[in-house]
Parts: structure tokens; C-alpha cells; sequence
């Protein structure tokens, strides 16, 4: 069971997506792509949710598009975590969407999933305006943002978890998704250690797992893994005290024997937030780009 493949690693890592995790240095926005900022995608309850969007100036379109998920424990994070990356796709013909969502803080799960469905549906309400081609949009994030990123790829056949049905029209599916250290078994996350449970678990939960498992399991990726998941990306430090590089192993393994597509970059020796970083910034950047243009405009 995956669960149990990389148990031990979580239990020697001691600590959660989101800490010490590094954050994009200031960029200069390439001169051939357009920023619109503050842009409102949802509006959960009358609280606006927004997203950066990042457009390239020219070219023929309709483009194909990524939504980029940050990461910070489900409890904190910037949506201007990706704006480097967002920006560098946007030069090769797609279209970035860096999203806030909301936190554990202010809501509990799922809310925060069903941000990140109601961007993908905030596409398709939008694709001629934008220019953009709803039936290729990916996605991508770092640790807890991969968390979820994962969940929008693994939940092809649940449009929504049920509280927050923005757009409830159109499709929220993607046709491929990176995850950049990301958690694919919540349960094994909560067993391996415990006392991060109340803090933060519990909030974004309300329960812990012997309260309520079945939350734990309907948040772990790894629960939906089947012929219709799309392909991946996945890439991850082998010195990720984090999030464990086994997470990673384990769930390609778990996806390969279902014949799914899927890819793992290694980073050796690398830790948590490796991928905003030197040496891997410009290793990663490279890998994600030709995994989407392969994936969404091949």
C-alpha cells in the first residue's frame, strides 16, 4: 500500500508542506508578455479569490493554459511564488495563472480544492476573451500547491468536493499536472507525525484522523489514481526533509502500475523549495517547460 511505502520516511522527516520553503527573487516581466494583476476568478460566500495572469502579446492562440498553485501548508504561501515561472511559460506560447485560494485559517477543506477547480472553470467562462483553449490547461504547484495540483489531475471524475460550485457549468478537468514536492497520502502524513496533527491538520480537517479517516483519504491524491489520470510531473529533492523524496517514488510507482503517464525528476541532494533555487531553477523551469509542451501542445 502506498501508505505504508513511505511511512517511515515521514516519520524521520518532521515537518509539513510549506516550511522553509523558498520563495521567487524579484523578476523583470519579459517585454513579450502581458501581466494583468488582481484578476477575480471566484467570489466563495462574497470573499473575491484572485490570480495573476501572465499572456503572451503575440501569436496566433487559442494558447493553452496553467494554473500555478503556491504552497505553505494549506495555512499561509503568496500567489507570487510562481510568478517567475508563469512568466517564462507565457514566452513559449501559453498562458500563467498564479491563484490565491483560501487557507485553513479562513475556511476548511475543501474549500481550498475548490478554488482550484473554480479557476479551471473560470477559463472556460472566459477562453475567447483570453484566448485560451480550456481543453488544454494544466497545472502545477509546490508542496502543498502540489498537493493540490495533484488533486486536479487525480479527481478527473469529481468536478467538485461540494461546498463552493462557482461556474458550476463548465468542466474543471487538466491534461497534465507538475508537482514539485508534493504530499500524495495525507493519512500517511498524519500517522507519521502525529503531533502536527492539531496544528495543522485539525484546522484544515476539523478532525483529526481517527475522527473522521475518510477526509484524510478523500484528500490524498493517491485515492484516485486510475485510467483516467492524466500525466505528470513529478520532481523532487532527495533531501527533502519535508515532504520525503519517497512520496514521490512511491506514487510513480503507484501510477505506472496503472499504466498511467508519468515522470520523475531527481534532484540529488536537494531539499525542500529546491526548485526556486540555485542550481535547480533553470533545471526545473526546463523540465516543467517540456513536459507541458509535450502534454498541452503536443
Amino acid at each position: 500500500m502506498l501508505r505504508r511505502t513511505f511511512l517511515a520516511a515521514l516519520a524521520a522527516a518532521g515537518a509539513l508542506p510549506g516550511q522553509g520553503q523558498q520563495q521567487d527573487p524579484p523578476f523583470r516581466l519579459p517585454s513579450s508578455v502581458r501581466l494583468d494583476k488582481d484578476q477575480v476568478y471566484a467570489s466563495p460566500g462574497g470573499r473575491d479569490l484572485h490570480l495573476d495572469l501572465f499572456r503572451p502579446r503575440s501569436g496566433g492562440g487559442p494558447f493553452p493554459a496553467i494554473v500555478f498553485v503556491h504552497g505553505g501548508g494549506w495555512r499561509s504561501g503568496s500567489r507570487t511564488q510562481f510568478h517567475r515561472q508563469a512568466a517564462h511559460m507565457a514566452t513559449k506560447g501559453f498562458v500563467g495563472a498564479c491563484i490565491e485560494y483560501r487557507l485553513s485559517g479562513e475556511e476548511k477543506w475543501p474549500a481550498c480544492i475548490d478554488d482550484c477547480k473554480a479557476s479551471v472553470r473560470w477559463f472556460w467562462e472566459n477562453q475567447y476573451r483570453l484566448n485560451v483553449n480550456p481543453r488544454r490547461i494544466g497545472a502545477a504547484g509546490g508542496s502543498a500547491g502540489g498537493h493540490l495540483a495533484a488533486l486536479m489531475g487525480t479527481t478527473q471524475r469529481r468536478d467538485s468536493f461540494g461546498s463552493h460550485m462557482e461556474h458550476p457549468g463548465p468542466s474543471s478537468k487538466v491534461s497534465a499536472v507538475a508537482a514539485f514536492n508534493g504530499v500524495f497520502d495525507v493519512t500517511a502524513l498524519a500517522e507519521a507525525i502525529p503531533g502536527h496533527v492539531e496544528r495543522y491538520f485539525v484546522p484544515l480537517f476539523g478532525a483529526t484522523p481517527e475522527q473522521n479517516p475518510s477526509v484524510y483519504r478523500e484528500a490524498s491524491p493517491a485515492t484516485y489514481v486510475g485510467k483516467s489520470t492524466p500525466p505528470f510531473l513529478l520532481l523532487h529533492g532527495t533531501a527533502d526533509t519535508t515532504v520525503p523524496y519517497e512520496q514521490a517514488v512511491a506514487f510513480e510507482k503507484l501510477m505506472k502500475a496503472d499504466g498511467c503517464d508519468v515522470e520523475l525528476f531527481t534532484a540529488e541532494g536537494a531539499g525542500h523549495g529546491f526548485f526556486n533555487a540555485p542550481p535547480w531553477y533553470d533545471k526545473t523551469l526546463a523540465a516543467m517547460e517540456a513536459f507541458f509542451v509535450r502534454t498541452l501542445k503536443g
